[in-house]
């Protein structure tokens, strides 16, 4: 591990469990192995509504293995969840320290992205045995190999991509395909090198050299290429845009089709479903043994814990040799 763990002496009797930041597929599989985990172990668990607004807000629920039942396929979160400006005072952290101590939870269960990371270790230092448990669709915390909900939305988005495939082809266009990704071009790359895309644009790489891309759909039509495909990370945008310049420049057809928020839902993969219990299920048991300032994640084929700390600081970055084979494969 990167450092020696913390740990508190105190037993832990009632985990609470709540979900932060943007939802993920995959996501009420996680809060399932949380209840069941902690009720196989003894523990009473309390669900929390609507992240840390609701924690703020006090809406919060007793939860049983009765709870979680028909909920593993699902998409979304039975908890809800939401941003909350107030928890990055540190007013709003005490706050959500002493309500956690009110309703008897001494350790917390904390879903979500980086963001939801830096508000569990805010309760970790006040007194609350808290880990994290890696929910996002961009696959970019630099911890882990893996994250809940990416697995579901790269399957998703690619799907979208066949089909418009299929009519691009059909009328000889370019499709400008935009999927979500703000500040990571995962769901992109990952997309881009599935569905045979002729550019990737991520927010990692891309130049905004856009003559670069006009220059090269000129050369591939002369060679009688019929239809172009560019996949466009949310965080580069203005696809609609890019779309009417393209087709301006080039003469040839131009559509955008921005996926959107299609890609957060629908039923999680095989692969979310049990990463996501493997991964709920280790953040009780590493709850139960006293420790706290934890990030759950999987690196090189094993489930493991990380250091809050430690994990928060690390940096992600893309694959070059991902990157290159996609260049190479688009040629």
């Amino acid at each position: 591990m990167f450092a020696e763990e913390k740990t508190m002496a105190k037993e832990i009797n009632t985990i609470g469990v709540l979900t932060s930041g943007g939802d993920a597929p995959g996501m009420n599989a996680a809060i399932r192995a949380v209840v069941r985990k902690a009720c196989a172990n003894g523990k009473k668990v309390k669900g929390i509504y609507r992240g840390y607004q609701g924690l703020l807000e006090e809406d919060i629920k007793d939860l049983n293995r009765e709870s979680v039942s028909d909920t593993l396929d699902k998409g979304g979160t039975i908890l809800f969840t939401a941003r909350c400006s107030e928890f990055r005072t540190e007013e709003g952290q005490r706050k959500g320290a002493e309500i956690c101590r009110k309703h008897g939870i001494d350790g917390l269960v904390v879903i979500g992205g980086d963001g939801s990371f830096a508000g569990a270790q805010k309760l970790a230092a006040l007194g609350i045995n808290t880990v994290g448990v890696p929910g996002t669709i961009d696959l970019d915390i630099a911890c882990t190999d893996y994250s809940i909900g990416f697995d579901t939305a790269v399957n998703t988005a690619m799907d979208a991509i066949d089909k418009v495939r299929d009519t691009s082809t059909s009328h000889e266009r370019c499709s400008i395909i935009e999927v979500m990704g703000r500040d990571a071009g995962y769901i992109a790359l990952w997309s881009g090198i599935a569905n045979g895309a002729e550019d990737i644009l991520i927010p990692e790489k891309y130049d905004y050299d856009e003559q670069k891309i006009i220059n090269d759909i000129i050369r591939n039509r002369k060679l009688g290429k019929k239809h172009y495909i560019i996949i466009n990370a949310e965080g580069i945008g203005h696809s609609t845009s890019m779309a009417r310049r393209i087709e301006a420049a080039t003469g040839m057809e131009t559509r955008a089709t921005i996926l959107g928020y299609m890609q957060r839902g629908g039923n999680p993969t095989c692969r979310d479903r049990v990463y996501a219990t493997m991964m709920g299920g280790l953040a009780v048991d590493l709850l139960c043994q006293g420790k706290t300032n934890r990030v759950v994640g999987y690196k090189n084929g094993e489930f493991m814990d990380f250091d809050i700390d430690e994990a928060l600081a690390m940096k992600k970055e893309i694959s070059p040799y991902m990157l290159s084979m996609a260049e190479d494969m688009s040629k």
